[in-house]
């Protein structure tokens, strides 16, 4: 049975149809390398409309294991050039009808390939780098 995808209007865009979700996985959809159970619950509710691809370079060592039973494709990187091996893993799933989730400078060339192939590009920010510096200070 094939998946439906998810349909979207983005006033200033237009009509964008999704069949693909791309994402990175540290500090994307982890924090510290686990997997919030509400992340993991939104996934598979997410994978009934289309599949999800994880491109990880497990910095923590920890996605496999945390992704483990999750409804997604796992792709494993390198050791080296993330930016250039996620871009050209988006181009082989065909970014056109891929909404990509990224947070980081290896993900920048994935995103811009994405919008550029009429896709969604999503920066996330999960309250890492400076912001959660502030957040810590103000906890004290």
């Amino acid at each position: 049975m094939s998946k439906g995808g998810i349909s979207i209007d983005i006033p200033g865009f237009g009509a964008r149809h999704i069949l693909t979700v791309l994402t990175d996985y540290t500090g994307t959809l982890s924090r510290g390398g686990r997997l919030d159970v509400r992340v993991r619950e939104l996934l598979c509710k997410l994978a009934e409309a289309v599949d999800i691809h994880v491109l990880i370079a497990d910095t923590f060592d920890m996605a496999e294991a945390e992704l483990k039973g999750a409804p997604v494709t796992v792709h494993r990187l390198t050791a080296d050039r993330h930016d250039v091996q996620r871009r050209d893993y988006g181009m082989q799933v065909g970014v056109g009808h891929c909404a990509v989730l990224g947070n980081g400078n290896n993900d920048r060339l994935l995103l811009k390939t994405a919008k550029g192939e009429g896709g969604i590009a999503i920066a996330v920010d999960k309250r890492r780098g400076l912001g959660q510096d502030r957040i810590n200070r103000q906890k004290k």
